[in-house]
């Protein structure tokens, strides 16, 4: 358990973009979620970039979206949801908890925070794709703790007993998406266990044997694969519209993704991505990949409904997961996932998918609570939980 001390109380202080990226450029995992530009796309929040410090050192910083409650209220004045997605970002053997939080803590409640929502960085366990696969297709386990795991990280019972007796509340266990991060993710190692750098061939050997043939098959279906622009964004949305509908989800609109690929481009070693596959003139599906440090995500797809032997997305992972090696990544992230391992359950095909895709799963510490003001905490609870 980290046991680090600084050698006098941190000091937090709102930090300037160019502090913030230079010290995420020291934690080349750390998520894009944390980089300052972010709240240029999330422009229903107002961000703040924050940094600890122990004397003139920075030992620890994160991204701050704040959202205000819908009314102002009398007394209390205007107060918001403080929400540290996958932050703070510091270095375990540098810094404690201890010496961290509070002092975070009493940052936020000088901005107004009700309610700080916090998604500690960090793997709690993680599962190898082929047991999951295996776990799914024979329907005797029901939840993915009941698979061994491939590795898990002997600390983190320390870690969440402190977090508790810091104030903390943790996350709920549900077999469903929470607002926020889920809290278990597929991702796809592109090194070995000892840090070496992986060929695309081993990582298309992870891949089940239906994958791999009809990843192998898209590249000789005669699709032409272009990197977009911002111009061709409207292409994007046409195709991604079209998906929403087919598979009846609720997307976002043109305007969000024009912010989110101008601003991640403009932040330091930070890449938006647009990708196409096309057949002669025709897109057959498109996706948009986010490159942040070391660490790749596929974040978004989309897929007309012509020409679908062809496998147009497949052929998208597989210039994504060529792209995300070339940049010396070590993962490649697929998304969130359920932990629930029964054949039934609706939202197995999503972790079927991505396990025969080669993603092994691993659980993060989710977002845990700090309830500055209980009662508007319980309200905001009330609220979400009828939405």
């Amino acid at each position: 358990m980290n046991t680090a001390q600084p050698t006098q109380p941190l000091t937090i202080r709102t930090l300037t973009e160019s502090e913030h990226s230079a010290f995420l450029a020291q934690h080349p995992t750390a998520s894009f979620l944390q980089n300052p530009r972010w709240p240029q796309v999330k422009t229903d929040w107002r961000g703040e970039s924050v940094g600890a410090f122990d004397g003139d050192e920075l030992v620890a910083a994160s991204l701050v979206l704040y959202r205000p409650l819908p009314v102002k209220l009398p007394v209390l004045g205007s107060k918001s949801l403080a929400y540290l997605a996958e932050g703070p970002v510091f270095d375990a053997g540098r810094i404690s908890l201890e010496a961290l939080l509070p002092a975070l803590v009493e940052h936020l409640k000088s901005q107004g925070a009700f309610l700080i929502r916090m998604g500690l960085p960090g793997v709690v366990r993680r599962w190898a794709a082929e047991d999951v696969r295996r776990g799914l297709s024979k329907g005797e386990e029901l939840s993915m703790h009941e698979l061994t795991p491939l590795e898990e990280d002997a600390e983190t019972p320390a870690v969440h007993a402190q977090l508790e007796q810091l104030g903390w509340t943790p996350p709920k266990s549900s077999e469903e998406f929470e607002a926020g991060q889920p809290q278990y993710q597929a991702r796809i190692p592109l090194v070995d266990d000892g840090g070496n750098p992986l060929d695309v061939e081993a990582v298309l050997a992870r891949m089940d044997q239906t994958s791999r043939r009809q990843t192998r098959k898209s590249t000789r279906s005669e699709l032409t694969i272009t990197v977009g622009t911002e111009e061709d964004l409207p292409t994007w949305q046409k195709l991604y519209e079209e998906t929403a509908e087919r598979d009846d989800f609720t997307g976002r609109p043109l305007s969000y993704f024009q912010r989110m690929y101008r601003e991640l481009n403009a932040a330091a070693d930070t890449e938006c991505t647009l990708y196409f596959a096309h057949l002669e003139d025709t897109p057959l599906a498109a996706a948009i990949y986010v490159r942040q440090g070391g660490f790749a995500w596929y974040v978004y797809g989309a897929s007309s409904s012509e020409e679908r032997k062809r496998y147009a997305p497949r052929a998208l992972q597989l210039r994504q997961i060529e792209d995300a090696l070339a940049a010396g990544c070590r993962w490649y992230d697929l998304g969130g996932l359920s932990p629930s391992l029964d054949p039934e359950y609706e939202l197995a095909g999503l972790t079927r998918f991505k396990t025969t895709m080669g993603a092994d799963v691993v659980q993060t510490h989710g977002e845990w609570d700090y309830p500055v003001n209980k009662l508007l905490t319980k309200g905001f609870e009330l609220y979400m939980s009828r939405r």
